[in-house]
């Protein structure tokens, strides 16, 4: 995940996690160079072992570094391409800069843009404003309607909050209807102050968000199957065929989804940009070593080495991996931590399992799905 921006952003979201990363580098411009660039650019393209590369573009927002950067990264991109390899380009934005010439620019490059969405204007403009305070909601519609009008593949990023967590049945029509179809719904756990065990007031309600799931599981059950996409279904379906969650924060050891600061700075994970897990500037030498070394193998283990008996003899632990790490902010009787989100995810895998059963049936067998 690279942040040409660092924490730079338009927006001022209440609930951002992100924004204080700036603090980390004071008086910085938050702006990654071409040297940079290219130094990050070359030294993914040679230390990645498989054959298709993906650079995923984030922030803060990442449209703040201009077409001219962009296109200086695929031009790069080019340049250290091995034969073996295929680059694509993935970018999460908030879509309020997006326009005509931004829209045509992804679509003929073949990037995938994922869109911040958090529902309708009453719930996304609850936590999604600028520093002055005023909306987004108007503004990454627009822009959205810009990546339909040009046809760029593009997809909504919903962050379930404390607002909209008990509504997302809701939000999940209002966002098909209009015309999305790959949906990822991405809980906000926060705490209220670095070392505190207290949610932050903008944390989804785990009650709500299990039963959220719940209603939209049923629903896009009855109407939706194979015209619409929600990740975590697709996560749950992968298990029960026989395979490991797609997403990160279910899989059984963390460690392979670390970040690039806009100077090259590699840290161990995007929710752990702190000094502590800062590894080191990505170099051509070094970027592998950095990877694979023993404090990033480490840091990674720690998930399923500190999972608590009540994890291990859980019968979800194959679908949640006993979740991120950082959100185990409740305390077992046995002195573990959990998920503040453990109820939610119980709920939700438990409920869909008879049905996702069926569908892994359906496909082993060459049938359809339902």
């Amino acid at each position: 995940m690279l942040k040409p921006s660092g924490a730079r952003c338009n927006l001022a979201c209440e609930y951002c996690y992100y924004l204080e990363k700036a603090a980390l580098y004071p008086g910085a411009r938050l702006t990654m160079d071409e040297a940079a660039l290219e130094r990050v650019t070359a030294a993914y393209l040679a230390a990645h072992p498989g054959p298709e590369v993906v650079f995923g573009w984030q922030g803060g927002e990442p449209l703040l570094m201009g077409r001219e950067f962009f296109e200086r990264a695929l031009e790069l991109q080019a340049q250290y391409t091995r034969p073996d390899q295929r680059v694509t380009n993935a970018l999460q934005t908030n879509a309020t800069l997006l326009d005509d010439d931004w829209a045509e620019f992804f679509a003929a490059h073949g990037f995938l843009v994922g869109v911040s969405l958090d529902g309708p204007p009453e719930l996304h403009d609850a936590y999604r404003r600028d520093a002055a305070g005023r909306p987004s909601h108007a503004a990454a519609l627009r822009g959205l309607v810009a990546l339909q009008r040009h046809r760029a593949e593009c997809n909504a990023l919903i962050t379930v909050n404390r607002r909209n967590s008990s509504r997302l049945l809701g939000v999940y029509r209002y966002l098909t209807g209009l015309g999305l179809r790959h949906l990822q719904f991405i809980p906000i756990v926060e705490r209220q102050a670095r070392g505190s065990d207290r949610p932050a007031p903008w944390s989804a309600r785990p009650e709500a968000y299990g039963e959220g799931l719940c209603e939209i599981f049923d629903y896009w059950l009855t109407h939706d199957v194979g015209q619409v996409f929600v990740q975590i279904f697709e996560s749950a379906l992968a298990v029960h065929l026989g395979g490991p969650p797609s997403l990160c924060a279910f899989a059984p050891t963390c460690g392979r989804c670390l970040v690039v600061e806009h100077n090259g700075d590699l840290y161990a994970c995007d929710h752990f940009v702190y000094p502590e897990h800062f590894l080191g500037p990505v170099t051509v030498e070094g970027l592998a070593n950095l990877v694979d070394g023993e404090t990033q193998r480490a840091f990674g283990a720690a998930k399923a080495e500190t999972l608590p008996r009540a994890c291990r003899r859980c019968e979800v632990l194959a679908f949640c991996g006993g979740d991120c790490p950082k959100h185990r902010l409740m305390e077992t009787a046995d002195g573990g931590r959990i998920s503040y989100l453990c109820a939610a995810y119980r709920k939700f895998f438990r409920h869909s399992a008879p049905a996702l059963q069926e569908m892994a049936a359906n496909l082993r067998a060459g049938r359809p799905p339902v």
